[in-house]
């Protein structure tokens, strides 16, 4: 079981993404298209955050035309090139999949100033 435990430390990230619950955050992933190897971006806000230390992973919701897409990323995953934050959400809750129901300038988050 330690030797798990070593290989799961020796795949973690130095410099965990500072990423909060309702933030507006970008990930830059990395996309494989046959030999070649792109940087996609993905915008949106981050309704959850689940697990710990390898399996840590969080939510990013955005609405695109009109259909609302929700993305999973690994935090330690190596497809992740690096997450920027936008700017920070002001939330009283840790899961926020209440916006799945809200369409328009309800399912905004507010600032935190």
């Amino acid at each position: 079981m330690d030797a798990l435990k070593l290989m799961a430390q020796s795949s973690l990230k130095e410099q965990k993404p500072d990423i909060a619950i309702g933030s507006t955050v970008r990930v830059h992933v990395k996309i494989r298209e046959g030999e070649r190897e792109r940087i996609q971006t993905f915008e949106g806000t981050v309704i959850a955050k689940k697990g710990s230390g390898v399996s840590e992973t969080f939510t990013v919701r955005r609405v695109s035309y009109g259909v609302g897409v929700e993305r999973v990323f690994p935090i330690h995953s190596p497809n992740v090139d690096k997450v920027e934050l936008i700017r920070k959400g002001r939330v009283r809750r840790s899961k926020l999949y209440y916006l799945r129901d809200r369409v328009g300038k309800a399912a905004k988050v507010k600032e935190k100033l």
